[in-house]
């Protein structure tokens, strides 16, 4: 949510480039703009009153000395070399804690607003990830060890819980008739003509088609906001089915695609427990699916992997008809990052790349959904989902229930406010071929084709 002020300096346009539906700007000097204007925004102001949240975040912070040492020291640790000098923080744009503080309450007491410029789409996703982003992992060599407060800080349970607290309040705001402003037609609206331009250019993508949004999503066009109530009312929009038809319905050897997603990771062998933490981000059953008994079930089976942009339709649906096995919502970390992703000097530079790079490692750390269902096909038998919050609100809302049965292409939950991803994972045996390549640039259609059980 970009605010206009008068150090306002714009990025020239060759240098603003992004890939429509990522989730942070190519270029990161956006990411920094962005900073720049929040921060701005907050210190030319008097100091406001922290939102109840916000406030207890502050008295943990304060009142416990172990995370007391963790707020401190992640401002401090960050390396005065390159490429950390031409970085946000390293610039001290967000200078200690209770700046922090006041940025994030800044942040949750309003909607995201769309930019004039569309490529800060990626920052007006997922402002407190950006806000967070180098704080997460801020790693310093300590003679032949890699130590990072910021990484202990996000990993650390307490913390968690202050956060889930913080995130809560600001999805209920979300859902208020006040967060639909930012929804208008204006310079800061989400239908303004270049927000509408790149929401209908990522939902297009997939078929090459050339649908209107109100084509596309389910709306009321000549309503006020398109007839949407709230933003978490327009961030859950629903998809027509004319726009997104089930592939070969009657067909249950073919998986469909659970959500509307880019392609990250196609992994085979999956072991029972691996170091998720370790570099490459190996998969994790018994983590991923929190120690549920029916993780053994899934040793040896594929993993296929895709994350959600801000842009993106964010229901879930079912990848083949069956029964409902197990569902239930794992809390876990919002903002936690490996270090093992690092790169340039020594191993301990920050990936510029983001919190995006980091799905295979929160499979199994993140706030996820975990459902597994038991497929009508005896050929794929049970077949596991975990919906991933990676950071933002983090919501996830399972529409289903244990014993249920589903048809392909039913709705089974949805991601509220915040960056996603989601998984699906296949027994040992299961012959599933036919994956979209990793180097796909658009989304795979949600209930489009996604892979073939022979």
């Amino acid at each position: 949510m970009v605010h206009q002020h008068g150090d306002h300096h714009e990025i020239p346009a060759q240098h603003r480039i992004h890939k429509p539906g990522a989730w942070l700007p190519a270029d990161h000097r956006v990411h920094r703009q962005y900073l720049s204007h929040v921060a701005h925004h907050v210190d030319s102001r008097p100091k406001q009153q922290l939102t109840p949240a916000l406030q207890e975040f502050k008295e943990l912070i304060e009142g416990n000395s172990r995370i007391y040492m963790y707020f401190v020291q992640m401002f401090d640790e960050i390396p005065r070399k390159h490429p950390y000098w031409r970085d946000p923080t390293g610039n001290r744009q967000i200078r200690d804690y209770e700046h922090m503080l006041q940025v994030l309450n800044h942040v949750v007491t309003r909607a995201p607003e769309w930019t004039e410029a569309a490529e800060s789409v990626g920052v007006v996703g997922v402002p407190m990830c950006s806000l967070l982003d180098y704080q997460m992992g801020t790693p310093r060599q300590v003679h032949s060890f890699i130590h990072s407060f910021g990484h202990a800080a996000f990993l650390d349970p307490d913390v968690n819980k202050a956060l889930k607290k913080v995130l809560n309040e600001w999805g209920k705001y979300l859902q208020t008739p006040a967060s639909a402003e930012v929804l208008g037609d204006h310079r800061l609206g989400w239908f303004g003509k270049v927000g509408v331009h790149d929401l209908v250019e990522v939902a297009n993508a997939p078929y090459k088609s050339n649908m209107k949004f109100e084509d596309m999503f389910v709306c009321d066009p000549d309503a006020k906001h398109m007839g949407f109530t709230s933003w978490d009312d327009f961030f859950t929009r629903r998809v027509r089915d004319s726009a997104r038809p089930v592939a070969d319905a009657d067909d249950d050897s073919v998986v469909v695609n659970a959500c509307e997603s880019r392609v990250f990771n196609v992994s085979r062998g999956v072991k029972l427990r691996d170091k998720f933490f370790a570099k490459g981000q190996p998969y994790s059953l018994v983590d991923m699916f929190a120690h549920d008994a029916l993780a053994h079930e899934f040793v040896g089976g594929t993993v296929y992997q895709a994350f959600l942009s801000a842009l993106s339709y964010h229901r879930w649906h079912a990848p083949v008809s069956g029964t409902v096995r197990r569902a239930f919502v794992q809390d876990g970390t919002y903002f936690s990052e490996p270090l093992s992703e690092t790169e340039g000097e020594p191993g301990v530079e920050i990936d510029t790349r983001g919190i995006a790079v980091a799905q295979g490692y929160l499979s199994a750390l993140a706030a996820r959904a975990i459902i597994v269902l038991e497929a009508d096909n005896p050929k794929i038998g049970l077949l596991g989902f975990i919906g991933i919050g990676m950071d933002e609100v983090s919501t996830c809302d399972i529409t289903v229930r244990e014993g249920q049965r589903v048809k392909k292409g039913e709705e089974l939950g949805m991601f509220h406010f915040g960056g996603s991803s989601h998984c699906l994972v296949f027994q040992e045996g299961v012959r599933v071929e036919g994956f979209p390549g990793v180097d796909r640039q658009e989304n795979v259609p949600v209930r489009g084709k996604l892979a073939v059980v022979r």
